[in-house]
């Protein structure tokens, strides 16, 4: 299976290691970084959600008609918007741009994030929510005649829509928890986890792998990094320092920016754990920074030359994973610098797939 990148689309530059002033919407910015993706050789970028966020859907539509090829995963939390118009909106950006426009699925594990746009339920509650808006949003894509359905949350007569995507529409799915895992394999077509050591990748395969076998799923799976390659292996290391460094002076303006807390979130607990037991596991996994930003997002990285990240990457490949996502600490000009890492990664999965096929 070819080997899916995904980047990062943001309307205005910022990292753990500081906020670029300006506009939060800054039109030209969000251009330069999305055909720097393109030009990389990337196959989506990610649209994220917050409560503080920008309006994800008109963000996608930006990237999607200022570029020609390059395809947007769109964050949404389930709760806000009905899913009958939910589906309507995904398909009517896929009737726009064909192929190009995919569903992310954010239940949200922060409570205080959820209430600031009104949600007060618990994440149990939330999780059952999700599993009924999917079944909704996949009838409204599906269904050549009304439908009606029934549920704790939603209640459809006569649902129908006349925008149907040609093809289906990918549901990436992400969410650490066992209700997650639960929903997700129901649902998913890629289950996205945080960049944890490949045991406990290989592990989290494995959980999603039952939950979806009852439905007769057979999901994707998509891994979240955050690479800091160099030249050389102690160039990388440099430059990892620096972050480090940069992140701890900033974490405070950070925080105050975002408001977010990941204490409650499964997937930062299980990051912060292996940032307890070591700053370093497998070849390069740098967990360091989990520390610092309380593991929140995907906050573990890939250090070393270009050659050894492109390695520790296809590891991940080879126990399962499909998609990468990477995304740096400096989001445009590592855009620009992770398209050398982009072609080292496919031309040596693709010289594997090669050499395995001549040993056979």
């Amino acid at each position: 299976m070819p080997i899916e990148f995904i980047g990062i689309a943001g309307t205005q530059a910022h990292s753990e290691t500081g906020i670029t002033p300006g506009p939060v919407v800054d039109p030209a910015y969000l251009t330069e970084l999305a055909l720097a993706h393109e030009e990389s050789g990337f196959d989506r970028v990610l649209v994220a959600h917050s409560s503080a966020s920008p309006d994800g859907f008109t963000v996608a539509d930006q990237v999607l008609g200022r570029t020609t090829r390059l395809g947007v995963l769109l964050a949404h939390r389930p709760g806000f918007v009905a899913p009958t118009q939910t589906a309507r909106k995904y398909a009517t950006l896929d009737a726009f741009h064909p192929g190009r426009i995919a569903l992310h699925v954010i239940t949200g594990g922060d409570d205080a994030d959820q209430a600031r746009d009104g949600d007060i339920s618990d994440k149990p509650t939330r999780y059952r929510r999700t599993d009924e808006f999917l079944q909704v949003v996949r009838k409204e894509w599906d269904s050549a005649e009304p439908f009606d359905f029934e549920g704790e949350f939603y209640t459809v007569r006569g649902g129908w829509s006349s925008v149907r995507p040609q093809r289906p529409i990918p549901v990436y799915f992400g969410g650490a928890s066992q209700d997650a895992v639960r929903v997700g394999g129901r649902h998913a077509d890629v289950y996205a986890f945080w960049g944890e050591p490949l045991a406990g990748i290989a592990e989290r395969i494995r959980q999603v792998r039952e939950a979806a076998a009852p439905y007769g799923r057979d999901p994707r799976f998509s891994v979240s990094l955050r690479p800091v390659p160099a030249a050389t292996e102690a160039e990388a290391w440099r430059r990892a320092e620096d972050i480090l460094r940069l992140t701890k002076e900033r974490s405070g303006e950070l925080r105050k920016a975002f408001n977010l807390d990941h204490a409650e979130q499964e997937g930062s607990r299980r990051l912060l754990e292996y940032a307890a037991k070591g700053d370093v596991h497998d070849k390069r996994l740098w967990t360091a920074l989990a520390k610092v930003t309380g593991a929140a997002g995907n906050s573990t990285a890939l250090v070393g030359s270009y050659e050894q990240v492109a390695e520790s990457l296809l590891d991940y490949v080879r126990l399962g994973v499909s998609t990468l996502l990477i995304r740096g600490f400096s989001p445009l000009e590592d855009s620009r610098d992770y398209g050398a890492l982009v072609r080292l990664v496919r031309e040596q999965a693709d010289g594997a797939a090669l050499a395995g096929a001549a040993a056979v």
